[in-house]
């Protein structure tokens, strides 16, 4: 398995936003991001040299993500989580009954302002580069996490952007199958319309369809691995 070497990432550890970012949230976005792969060896020494900090700092972030489950320990130590398809299914099923119930709340309990910033975010997502897979995963994320703060439910953002971290690991992949940027986009359109018009069922409806067909495209692609 790999590990976490200074040569590797460090242009990720020397941009100027990451370095006035907390440590654990510079490590977290890594493992959602993929820089740090599910699998890859953590070695405090290492990523102390990648980040240019002590190691006690990093031990400290490393423990939190061990917490959040990001992060477990093995025989060789500490390495990023990688989860197993069934797991993977699993997070998938729960997701999708949590989005349709963010669809609905967000039809009910949104703002003016939470409309502003819904629309702004899905057409972010739209002026996105098809040659910029992670700009892509960054602006899919926002256009989501839009949906959820317009619940105005702590409770159900905390849960939702949890398993986000988990199943956001492995985005690239459903976000470039064929046809999927475009379904997304009129998706995405859809959501905010059903959302501004306060219709709870569509909106519920529309966000529970929009993982479903996430997760039929992780079995298609484990399918056609075989």
């Amino acid at each position: 398995m790999k590990s976490a070497s200074a040569g590797s990432s460090r242009s990720l550890a020397s941009l100027p936003d990451s370095r006035r970012r907390p440590l654990y949230e510079q490590l977290k976005e890594s493992i959602y991001l993929g820089d740090l792969k599910p699998g890859q060896h953590l070695v405090e020494s290492a990523l102390a040299g990648m980040y240019e900090v002590s190691r006690t700092p990093i031990r400290e972030a490393l423990l939190r993500l061990e917490q959040d489950g990001l992060v477990v320990r093995g025989g060789d130590g500490l390495m990023v989580r990688d989860h197993s398809p069934a797991e993977i299914l699993d997070l998938y099923e729960v997701r999708i009954l949590l989005e349709s119930e963010a669809g609905r709340a967000a039809a009910e309990r949104r703002t003016t302002h939470d409309l502003l910033t819904l629309r702004k975010a899905a057409k972010r997502y739209e002026a996105v580069d098809v040659d910029n897979p992670r700009g892509m995963v960054e602006a899919n994320r926002e256009f989501h996490e839009a949906v959820w703060r317009c619940t105005h439910q702590l409770a159900l953002l905390d849960l939702l952007e949890r398993l986000e971290l988990h199943l956001g690991r492995f985005p690239n992949t459903t976000l470039t199958y064929p046809n999927r940027r475009e379904q997304t986009i009129e998706q995405h359109r859809a959501i905010v319309q059903a959302i501004e018009a306060r219709d709870q069922e569509q909106a519920g409806k529309l966000c529970g369809r929009h993982f479903s067909d996430a997760r039929d495209i992780r079995l298609a692609l484990w399918e056609s691995e075989d």
